[in-house]
């Protein structure tokens, strides 16, 4: 029996690595074929897909949020100059976004900064809310990037830990 679930928790990592991959792959060649300046919003749609959200930003520029939590460990935010053309293209899970996470924050602003989270977990006896993004710590290693929320939706701190979903596929850990 142990065996069998052994077999099945490495199929499944596997086939979740496979995913990540494809993702990554997928995001690779899109950004490749993206030119600042240059590409339309229809080019960006046309490879990424619609956003999961879409931010307002000063002058009638338009930011583009592109999640890929859970299954991956990159978040994008694409933004939409005012005459419809790409200005920006940027990889937001990276440690410095994550030191500009302050106590206080707002989980808006916190999203604005980060895009989607992996997962959103209630802990109702200390009143806390923690958020989790997924990201790669160079050169390949899975990590979480954790923010601590209170009952006010402001946040109290924040944490690097281990990848919430288990050890990494490297071997070893």
């Amino acid at each position: 029996m142990k065996t069998f679930h052994t077999r099945f928790r490495v199929w499944g990592l596997a086939g979740l690595l496979g995913a990540t991959l494809v993702l990554w792959g997928c995001d690779q060649q899109a950004i490749k074929e993206l030119e600042e300046g240059v590409a339309s919003e229809a080019d960006v749609v046309q490879r990424f897909g619609q956003p999961e959200r879409v931010w307002p930003e000063a002058g009638g520029a338009r930011t583009f949020e592109y999640n890929r939590q859970p299954e991956g460990m990159r978040n994008y935010m694409i933004t939409i100059g005012p005459d419809g053309k790409m200005s920006a293209l940027r990889q937001v899970l990276t440690p410095d976004n994550f030191r500009r996470v302050r106590a206080g924050m707002g989980v808006e602003e916190v999203r604005r900064l980060l895009g989607k989270p992996a997962r959103q977990v209630p802990y109702k006896l200390r009143n806390e809310v923690t958020w989790t993004w997924k990201f790669l710590e160079p050169p390949s290693e899975k990590k979480a990037f954790n923010v601590i929320f209170g009952p006010d939706y402001r946040v109290l701190g924040t944490e690097i830990g281990p990848d919430p979903d288990g050890p990494d596929m490297r071997g070893g850990g």
